[in-house]
């Protein structure tokens, strides 16, 4: 009896795992969409540079730190006249100390998809068991001190695994704003899409959070996957908390609050 050859196995187990994975990711799609249950949220803080100001904001966190992205949620839910009154539940998990897998400098589809591989065995290897199941929606928090001046890396938000990384800054200043990222990338778990150009600037209609409004600019909110509120053709800034973002009839739809 010939015995099959090593790639021959390993083709075939990534094929069970990519096939057990999409029925995962289906179910998940499923229950998180029907909005009659309270979506369990778990903000699990990093300390990404190893500073002494990054683990002494992370050790200021708590619970009330991201209350408001549950009331910004209900705020928006009752917007659109959704049965569910509490949409989300943010709560701060435990501080991991591994770091996730960077990003691949080769960013092509296929090192993506390893990439996405990687993380989501690294989220399964170093996240405590919540007993939130199918529907537990994983937010990890990369808090940067900012010393060195440079950009944050971008973060994501991934509706396959239910799971957002978020590169953010560990100063109180910039709590409510961290808010606004932790959210736009919430959303995206639960099948919201951005809504910007590659330049950052908002897109017209769908990035705009009153695309209807007379007269257009400038916008008084902006839509949470966008993130800017538009002044200008072309100009934009910023939220600075979720207190000035909004939820718009796209992405109203995209997540399954509107038909």
């Amino acid at each position: 009896m010939t015995l099959p050859k090593f790639s021959t196995v390993r083709q075939i187990i990534l094929l069970l795992a990519l096939i057990c994975l999409g029925f995962v990711s289906l179910t998940q799609l499923i229950y998180t969409r029907n909005w009659n249950q309270t979506l369990q949220v778990t903000v699990f803080p990093i300390n990404a540079d190893g500073h002494l100001s990054t683990a002494s904001y992370i050790s200021s966190l708590s619970d009330r730190s991201f209350s408001i992205i549950d009331q910004w949620a209900e705020r928006e839910a009752k917007r659109f006249d959704l049965d569910l009154k509490t949409p989300f539940e943010v709560k701060l998990g435990q501080q991991i100390h591994n770091h996730p897998p960077p990003w691949p400098e080769n960013d092509n589809e296929v090192a993506v998809l390893f990439w996405g591989l990687r993380f989501r065995w690294w989220a399964y290897r170093n996240t405590p068991d919540d007993g939130g199941g199918m529907t537990r929606i994983r937010m990890f928090v990369m808090y940067h001190s900012g010393a060195d001046d440079k950009p944050l890396m971008h973060s994501l938000g991934m509706q396959k695994g239910l799971m957002g990384l978020v590169h953010a800054y560990g100063m109180n200043e910039q709590t409510d704003q961290n808010n606004v990222v932790i959210a736009h990338e919430m959303l995206h778990t639960v099948g919201a899409i951005d809504k910007y150009t590659e330049y950052g600037s908002p897109m017209f209609p769908i990035g705009f959070a009153n695309p209807q409004r007379h007269p257009l600019f400038p916008q008084r909110y902006a839509e949470i996957m966008a993130g800017r509120i538009p002044t200008d053709n072309g100009s934009s800034y910023m939220a600075k908390s979720l207190r000035s973002a909004q939820v718009n009839e796209y992405t109203a739809y995209e997540i399954n609050w509107i038909d």
